[in-house]
């Protein structure tokens, strides 16, 4: 049985904006812009991440079964719940009392929740099993250095 209802997650605590400095334009991850001048706003991370403050949640990632999606073992995951899943969101879902992040497959009203590892088979409901949405992803953070 699916069910696109998620599980109520801890009520939403609003913190004072923390504004951080962000430069217009890009970085080039090739060979560098010979751009002179940076022109630099100041952003709210909160701003950027979230659309839907109190359907909004963090979600650390344990495993490998996301790595070729670029979700890492340790990242953060931004999870909206006020989101519905469309077919190709990564989304977090909860299967008979477990916690998984998948691509969410629903195809001719099939749903199955598709890894992003070529060792990690897919999640087909079976008769009596549960699944439950428990929001779409929609951002990663990764951490490179403590």
């Amino acid at each position: 049985m699916y069910s696109p209802i998620p599980p109520t997650a801890a009520l939403y605590k609003p913190s004072a904006p923390l504004p951080l400095p962000m430069v217009q334009g890009t970085v080039w991850a090739g060979f560098p812009s010979p751009a002179a001048d940076f022109a630099v706003k100041r952003h709210d991370l909160n701003d950027l991440l979230i659309t839907h403050p109190a359907a909004t949640f963090f979600w650390r990632v344990r495993g490998t079964s996301m790595i070729e999606a670029g979700i890492d073992d340790g990242d953060l995951l931004v999870v909206n719940r006020a989101l519905r899943p469309r077919h190709g969101d990564v989304v977090v879902a909860e299967v008979d009392d477990e916690f998984t992040v998948k691509y969410f497959h629903c195809k001719v009203g099939l749903v199955s929740l598709r890894a992003a590892n070529p060792t990690f088979p897919p999640i087909i409901l079976k008769d009596g099993q549960t699944l439950t949405i428990c929001g779409v992803v929609t951002f990663t953070i990764k951490q490179f250095r403590k």
